[in-house]
């Protein structure tokens, strides 16, 4: 199969997932995009992320009350980060591992665009799974499950949400971020959205609540409609714009496509979206078999993100890791935790994801996790990390520097015996300087690997 198909296949399977696994090089040069395309949207049968951790309160009655107050508080934030260390380490192995590599992508997607950051475990569990659940069902439904999840509800305030005192954070977000974008609504619509919303909560457990006493039952005119309005009455007149539909449409195709907008396209993919009661699978089936987005000023256009390029190292080289919680040092010292990003607004992209500390560690990670440097580098003391490293940054900072990664160099070079490295690891080799690369590698496939890994272009997908 010529160079141009495996080039069409690489571009598929990284935007349409996190690259090619260890297993998928040979599907490669053998598959066509068509029957790559069919194999990433075979479901099977939808499994949970979930923590080992035990809850607090599992923990015996005796050895909780045998504790001071602060004692139990230190407790319970240790057992809290814990289990969201889980669930992000469980979250990234979906990504490298899981054969539903649509689907993930897809939730990594939404997990940007619906963003939340709480402490709580059971609710970065419950919305995590309602993102990958509905990632690539309906977007109504998904929309409606993650303004009901109190994850959302908590970060954006809406527990406080009461008649009389409407609180319009949440309405803004979700009309500013989550559907329609900003010009297409009135500061009038977000205080009148907020009175709709309010009453919505959750009680200790986690379950969603409409609280009747805190609802505002008055008439309320939101989007030149008029009426005793809920929130999902509020929703539902969200979603009959077709501005939601041209905003989400925008943004799925400034992900998987071209940070440079094509709006002819988007405005035909956005009315077809819209046609199809916001099926988002039938949105990726179109942007995934049309001949456009094969296009050369689509590949090798997108600056991984820190979690893809992670991940797509991750699915080429078959590693073990002894010291698991690493990674998520990493994805701090490269700007992207999952479950924590920096706002509202989600994770910056492109040229957002580089700087002169970050591109060097972006360049050297292949190293550092062959062995063959340590990491120079170590989380800076700061407030952001309590869900994972900041109590025991002293204590761990040796443990960074041995990452304790072993990876199978047996079969990596098995599976590019006889094959060019830079057809299947570079997505555009034009401007990559092959005379450097081969300067730095003896004759051997693990270091040739290592060394275009290492490059600026593997930056790029």
């Amino acid at each position: 199969m010529a160079i141009e198909s495996i080039t069409r296949n690489k571009h598929l399977l990284w935007r349409a997932g996190f690259g090619a696994g260890i297993n998928q090089y040979e599907a490669l040069t053998n598959k066509s995009a068509d029957t790559l395309l069919d194999n990433l949207l075979k479901e099977e049968t939808f499994t949970y992320i979930n923590y080992d951790t035990a809850d607090i309160e599992t923990q015996t009655l005796d050895y909780m009350n045998d504790k001071s107050p602060a004692e139990k508080r230190k407790e319970i934030q240790k057992i809290n980060r814990l289990q969201n260390e889980e669930l992000n380490l469980n979250f990234l192995y979906k990504m490298v591992t899981g054969t539903e590599q649509l689907r993930e992508k897809m939730a990594f997607f939404w997990h940007g665009h619906f963003a939340s950051r709480v402490q709580n475990p059971k609710f970065n569990r419950q919305i995590l799974n309602v993102i990958r659940k509905n990632a690539l069902g309906n977007f109504r439904e998904l929309l409606f499950e993650v303004s009901k999840a109190p994850a959302m509800l908590g970060f954006l305030n809406n527990q406080q949400n009461k008649k009389d005192h409407p609180n319009e954070n949440f309405a803004r977000e979700v009309m500013e971020l989550f559907t329609m974008g900003r010009g297409n609504y009135t500061e009038k619509d977000i205080r009148e959205g907020a009175r709709a919303f309010t009453g919505w909560g959750y009680d200790k457990e986690g379950n969603f609540q409409e609280r009747k006493k805190l609802h505002d039952e008055g008439i309320k005119t939101f989007l030149n409609k008029t009426g005793n309005f809920t929130g999902d009455d509020v929703l539902d007149i969200i979603l009959e714009q077709k501005a939601t539909a041209r905003f989400i449409t925008a943004k799925v195709y400034r992900f998987f496509v071209n940070e440079n907008e094509d709006k002819a396209i988007i405005d035909r993919l956005s009315n077809n979206f819209y046609k199809s009661g916001y099926d988002i699978k039938k949105l990726m089936i179109e942007i995934f078999s049309s001949s456009w987005f094969y296009e050369s000023k689509n590949i090798g256009n997108r600056i991984k993100s820190p979690i893809e390029l992670m991940a797509g190292i991750m699915r080429t080289l078959p590693m073990n890791i002894q010291n698991s919680e690493n990674l998520i040092v990493y994805q701090k010292l490269l700007g992207q935790m999952l479950l924590y990003p920096p706002n509202v607004a989600g994770w910056p992209n492109g040229k957002s994801w580089i700087d002169s500390s970050t591109l060097m560690l972006r360049l050297q990670i292949p190293q550092i996790w062959s062995g063959l440097r340590p990491l120079e580098y170590s989380p800076r003391p700061d407030d952001d990390i309590d869900m994972g490293m900041k109590s025991r940054e002293n204590a761990m900072n040796k443990a960074f520097k041995s990452p304790n990664i072993t990876i199978d160099w047996e079969r990596v070079e098995k599976v590019f015996n006889g094959k060019n490295p830079v057809e299947y690891l570079i997505q555009n080799s034009k401007s990559l300087d092959l005379d450097s690369v081969k300067n730095f590698s003896d004759k051997s496939i693990k270091m040739n690997v290592i060394n275009l890994m290492s490059t600026p272009e593997y930056q790029l997908m």
